[in-house]
Protein backbone atom coordinates (compact mmCIF):
# COMPACT_ATOMS: atom_id res chain seq x y z
CA UNK A 1 0.00 0.00 0.00
CA UNK A 2 1.63 3.06 -0.96
CA UNK A 3 1.74 5.69 1.50
CA UNK A 4 0.98 8.41 -0.21
CA UNK A 5 -2.27 7.49 -0.96
CA UNK A 6 -3.83 10.24 1.49
CA UNK A 7 -7.18 8.42 3.57
CA UNK A 8 -9.49 11.48 2.11
CA UNK A 9 -8.25 9.84 -1.49
CA UNK A 10 -9.06 6.53 -0.42
CA UNK A 11 -12.41 7.44 1.44
CA UNK A 12 -13.48 9.24 -2.39
CA UNK A 13 -12.33 5.74 -3.69
CA UNK A 14 -14.79 4.03 -1.93
CA UNK A 15 -17.46 6.53 -2.25
CA UNK A 16 -16.66 6.51 -5.97
CA UNK A 17 -17.37 2.28 -5.73
CA UNK A 18 -13.71 1.26 -5.80
CA UNK A 19 -14.04 -1.76 -3.16
CA UNK A 20 -9.88 -2.85 -2.80
CA UNK A 21 -9.87 1.12 -1.45
CA UNK A 22 -11.58 0.64 1.57
CA UNK A 23 -9.24 -3.34 1.70
CA UNK A 24 -6.22 -0.34 1.94
CA UNK A 25 -8.24 1.89 4.53
CA UNK A 26 -8.72 -1.89 6.54
CA UNK A 27 -4.80 -3.00 6.42
CA UNK A 28 -3.74 0.82 7.29
CA UNK A 29 -5.78 0.72 10.05
CA UNK A 30 -7.11 -2.84 11.30
CA UNK A 31 -4.09 -2.95 14.22
CA UNK A 32 -4.86 0.18 15.40
CA UNK A 33 -8.72 -0.92 15.70
CA UNK A 34 -8.19 -4.04 17.29
CA UNK A 35 -6.17 -3.14 20.23
CA UNK A 36 -8.61 0.10 20.67
CA UNK A 37 -11.08 -2.44 20.83
CA UNK A 38 -8.84 -4.87 22.87
CA UNK A 39 -9.23 -2.06 26.09
CA UNK A 40 -12.83 -2.49 26.22
CA UNK A 41 -13.10 -6.04 25.10
CA UNK A 42 -10.94 -8.49 26.71
CA UNK A 43 -11.70 -11.56 25.02
CA UNK A 44 -9.46 -11.78 21.96
CA UNK A 45 -11.93 -13.43 19.70
CA UNK A 46 -14.89 -11.61 20.44
CA UNK A 47 -11.83 -8.25 20.06
CA UNK A 48 -11.91 -9.58 16.58
CA UNK A 49 -15.52 -9.56 16.27
CA UNK A 50 -16.04 -6.00 17.01
CA UNK A 51 -13.61 -4.90 15.06
CA UNK A 52 -14.79 -6.61 11.71
CA UNK A 53 -18.69 -5.02 12.97
CA UNK A 54 -16.73 -2.15 13.19
CA UNK A 55 -15.18 -2.17 9.44
CA UNK A 56 -18.62 -3.38 8.34
CA UNK A 57 -20.44 -0.19 9.79
CA UNK A 58 -17.82 1.83 8.60
CA UNK A 59 -18.03 0.61 4.95
CA UNK A 60 -21.66 0.90 5.55
CA UNK A 61 -21.64 4.60 6.43
CA UNK A 62 -18.83 5.56 4.40
CA UNK A 63 -21.43 7.58 1.41
CA UNK A 64 -22.68 9.06 4.41
CA UNK A 65 -19.21 10.23 5.83
CA UNK A 66 -18.28 14.66 4.43
CA UNK A 67 -15.24 14.52 5.79
CA UNK A 68 -15.39 16.50 8.26
CA UNK A 69 -12.91 14.91 10.87
CA UNK A 70 -9.80 12.66 9.65
CA UNK A 71 -10.80 9.06 8.91
CA UNK A 72 -9.13 7.47 11.44
CA UNK A 73 -11.03 9.67 14.29
CA UNK A 74 -14.31 8.44 12.56
CA UNK A 75 -13.54 5.19 12.41
CA UNK A 76 -12.31 5.38 15.88
CA UNK A 77 -15.73 6.54 17.08
CA UNK A 78 -17.45 3.90 15.38
CA UNK A 79 -15.17 1.30 16.97
CA UNK A 80 -15.41 2.93 20.79
CA UNK A 81 -19.24 2.92 20.24
CA UNK A 82 -19.37 -0.79 18.83
CA UNK A 83 -17.62 -2.32 21.59
CA UNK A 84 -19.45 -0.31 24.41
CA UNK A 85 -22.76 -1.44 22.65
CA UNK A 86 -20.58 -4.98 22.52
CA UNK A 87 -20.53 -4.39 26.42
CA UNK A 88 -23.75 -3.07 27.05
CA UNK A 89 -25.14 -6.49 25.52
CA UNK A 90 -23.08 -8.94 27.51
CA UNK A 91 -24.43 -7.03 30.69
CA UNK A 92 -27.97 -8.23 29.88
CA UNK A 93 -26.58 -12.47 30.01
CA UNK A 94 -26.93 -13.52 34.00
CA UNK A 95 -23.34 -13.64 35.14
CA UNK A 96 -21.82 -14.75 38.51
CA UNK A 97 -20.35 -12.35 40.81
CA UNK A 98 -17.43 -13.16 42.93
CA UNK A 99 -17.24 -10.98 45.67
CA UNK A 100 -17.31 -11.29 49.18
CA UNK A 101 -18.17 -9.60 52.38
CA UNK A 102 -15.99 -9.33 54.90
CA UNK A 103 -16.90 -12.48 56.83
CA UNK A 104 -15.65 -14.37 53.45
CA UNK A 105 -18.62 -14.89 52.17
CA UNK A 106 -20.03 -14.42 48.78
CA UNK A 107 -22.33 -11.49 48.46
CA UNK A 108 -24.87 -11.49 45.59
CA UNK A 109 -25.97 -9.30 43.29
CA UNK A 110 -28.95 -8.36 44.57
CA UNK A 111 -27.52 -7.43 47.78
CA UNK A 112 -24.23 -5.31 46.42
CA UNK A 113 -27.37 -3.15 44.53
CA UNK A 114 -29.01 -2.77 47.72
CA UNK A 115 -26.48 -1.22 49.55
CA UNK A 116 -25.78 0.82 46.58
CA UNK A 117 -29.33 1.97 46.15
CA UNK A 118 -29.75 4.08 48.94
CA UNK A 119 -31.54 7.35 48.22
CA UNK A 120 -28.64 9.49 49.43
CA UNK A 121 -25.91 7.36 47.30
CA UNK A 122 -28.08 7.72 44.06
CA UNK A 123 -29.04 11.47 44.99
CA UNK A 124 -25.17 12.19 45.37
CA UNK A 125 -24.10 9.78 41.96
CA UNK A 126 -26.59 12.00 40.31
CA UNK A 127 -25.77 14.99 41.22
CA UNK A 128 -21.79 14.17 40.42
CA UNK A 129 -23.05 12.86 37.34
CA UNK A 130 -24.69 16.20 36.30
CA UNK A 131 -22.19 18.58 37.75
CA UNK A 132 -19.99 17.22 35.24
CA UNK A 133 -21.27 16.27 32.09
CA UNK A 134 -22.58 19.89 32.82
CA UNK A 135 -18.61 21.06 32.99
CA UNK A 136 -17.88 19.48 29.93
CA UNK A 137 -20.53 20.69 27.96
CA UNK A 138 -19.09 24.21 28.57
CA UNK A 139 -15.79 23.77 28.06
CA UNK A 140 -14.51 24.54 24.36
CA UNK A 141 -14.49 21.81 21.48
CA UNK A 142 -10.96 20.93 22.15
CA UNK A 143 -10.69 20.93 25.63
CA UNK A 144 -13.80 18.28 25.75
CA UNK A 145 -12.34 16.12 22.84
CA UNK A 146 -9.45 15.76 25.07
CA UNK A 147 -10.81 15.07 28.48
CA UNK A 148 -12.77 12.69 26.76
CA UNK A 149 -10.53 10.44 24.68
CA UNK A 150 -8.19 10.24 28.10
CA UNK A 151 -11.03 9.80 30.69
CA UNK A 152 -14.03 8.52 28.08
CA UNK A 153 -12.30 6.30 25.93
CA UNK A 154 -8.99 5.38 27.87
CA UNK A 155 -6.46 6.31 25.12
CA UNK A 156 -2.88 7.60 26.11
CA UNK A 157 -1.55 10.78 25.70
CA UNK A 158 0.30 9.56 22.68
CA UNK A 159 -2.78 8.77 20.56
CA UNK A 160 -4.66 11.27 21.71
CA UNK A 161 -1.95 13.24 19.79
CA UNK A 162 -2.67 11.43 16.58
CA UNK A 163 -6.32 11.78 16.80
CA UNK A 164 -6.47 15.29 17.06
CA UNK A 165 -3.48 15.91 15.16
CA UNK A 166 -1.18 17.98 17.58
CA UNK A 167 1.61 17.84 19.69
CA UNK A 168 1.80 15.82 22.81
CA UNK A 169 2.44 18.91 24.95
CA UNK A 170 -0.56 20.43 23.69
CA UNK A 171 -2.83 17.50 24.45
CA UNK A 172 -1.43 17.49 28.31
CA UNK A 173 -2.19 21.43 28.49
CA UNK A 174 -5.86 21.02 27.03
CA UNK A 175 -6.46 17.69 29.53
CA UNK A 176 -4.54 19.92 32.17
CA UNK A 177 -7.02 22.61 31.77
CA UNK A 178 -10.35 20.95 31.21
CA UNK A 179 -9.79 19.00 34.39
CA UNK A 180 -9.25 21.83 36.48
CA UNK A 181 -12.37 23.70 34.89
CA UNK A 182 -14.37 20.21 35.99
CA UNK A 183 -12.41 20.44 39.54
CA UNK A 184 -13.62 23.68 39.92
CA UNK A 185 -17.34 22.69 39.50
CA UNK A 186 -17.29 19.95 41.39
CA UNK A 187 -15.41 21.65 44.23
CA UNK A 188 -18.45 23.11 45.78
CA UNK A 189 -20.42 19.79 45.73
CA UNK A 190 -17.88 17.93 47.28
CA UNK A 191 -17.30 20.03 50.04
CA UNK A 192 -21.00 20.12 51.37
Amino acid sequence: MGDNITDSELVRRVQDGDKTAFDLLVLKYQHRIVKLVSRYVREPSEALDVTQETFLKAYRALPRFRGDSAFYTWIYRIAINTAKNHLVSLTRRPREVDIENADGEPIGLDELQRSLDTPEHLLLTDEIRETILEAMRRLPDDLREAITLREVDGLSYDEIAQVMDCPIGTVRSRIFRAREAIDERLRPLIEN
